[in-house]
């Protein structure tokens, strides 16, 4: 079972490296009956092209490509379905969807997958089973994408967005997700580029909402900057220095202490590079600064420490210590909310 990193180049082009670094690697132990599953979210013909690998690196092997039902080895793909902090639990849990290069490849697939997986095993060919997974995630994406679009819109006419979405949602066929800083983790921020670039014709839907998600962070320190300088026209014997900003929330999602692809986390990044004054950082999954914040005047904070002490308070992950902090607390501060974590208190 191959389940490596699946990044992407320049311009957004995948890149499979990791993957056929997998191959070189199991491909000297190969032997006749074995099964070869990938699991890593890969662009569609990826499993194709780990089958080509290792028949270049076993030509005294005969692979699906070339030898169908009766190859030395079956190969599969099979992506992982889970949620970061529930990765057991829907390791289990949930259904499978098993694409092998021939029919005997997908028996063997769910064959072992049935040995754990209690949940149903669907099975087709590898390339649809590629792109289902690029589609569950873009799905999610293109949705984030409009929640976060209307968050630019409402700001325009000034429209409080959180408001709006929790009347339109009040439609029975209306189900409107909230808007954030962005769109983060390893998943849904990087895989509907694979379509992208697979179809770049095509996908124009898909690529508008990346765009949309990947500028989101940009507004959001648009916003910020906005606040420091209405700040200092309040505070005119004050200088930029004297502003201290507190960014509360690092991971990509609200309870969890992963980082990757967070959008929470560079927007963090981005102030304490252009700010003079200093920034706070609140994560209360996290005991120490990550490396991308090291060596910049960030500092660690406690959340009732960065409301005591920041001017500026800048909403990035709706946590659930966020949520729960009485918003009276927050006085006269200037606030900057791009998650509406305190507006689960109105």
């Amino acid at each position: 079972m191959i389940a490596v990193p699946t990044p992407f180049k320049d311009h957004h082009e995948p890149d499979l490296k990791f993957i056929e670094a997998a191959c070189a690697s199991i491909a000297p132990v190969l032997k006749p009956g074995n099964l070869v599953i990938l699991e890593s979210t890969s662009p569609v013909g990826a499993t194709e092209k780990l089958a080509d690998w290792l028949a270049a690196a076993r030509p005294d092997l005969s692979f699906p490509q070339h030898a169908g039902t009766a190859s030395d080895i079956r190969i599969a793909y099979c992506p992982e379905r889970v949620l970061p902090g529930k990765v057991l639990h829907e390791l289990i849990e949930n259904d499978r969807v098993i694409g092998g290069m021939t029919e005997k490849c997908s028996q063997a697939a769910v064959a072992l997958y049935k040995t754990f997986v209690q949940g149903e095993c669907f099975v087709t060919n590898a390339r649809t089973a590629e792109m289902c997974k690029l589609t569950e995630n873009s799905f999610r994406d293109v949705n984030i994408a409009f929640a976060n679009e209307l968050s630019l819109v409402c700001s325009r006419l000034g429209i409080d967005v959180w408001e709006l979405i929790r009347l339109a949602n009040r439609h029975p066929r209306v189900n409107i997700l909230q808007p954030g800083p962005g769109v983060g983790g390893h998943c849904i921020a990087v895989d509907p580029w694979f379509i992208v670039d697979s179809a770049p014709e095509e996908a124009r839907l898909i690529r508008t909402a990346r765009e949309v998600n990947d500028y989101k962070p940009q507004w959001v320190i648009e916003r910020v900057q906005l606040a420091v300088a209405a700040y200092l026209q309040a505070n005119p014997k004050q200088t930029a220095r004297d502003v201290v900003i507190a960014c509360f929330g690092l991971a990509f999602k609200p309870d969890i202490d992963d980082l990757r692809e967070s959008p929470s986390l560079a927007i963090t990044a981005t102030l304490a590079s252009a700010h003079p004054g200093v920034v706070l950082a609140v994560e209360p999954n996290v005991e120490t600064l990550p490396a991308s914040l090291e060596g910049k005047n960030v500092r660690l904070e406690s959340m009732f420490g960065a409301v005591k002490k920041a001017h500026i308070i800048v909403g990035l992950v709706a946590h659930r210590p966020f949520k729960e902090l009485d918003v009276d607390t927050l006085g006269e501060k200037s606030v900057v909310d791009a998650c509406g974590v305190w507006r689960h208190n109105s």
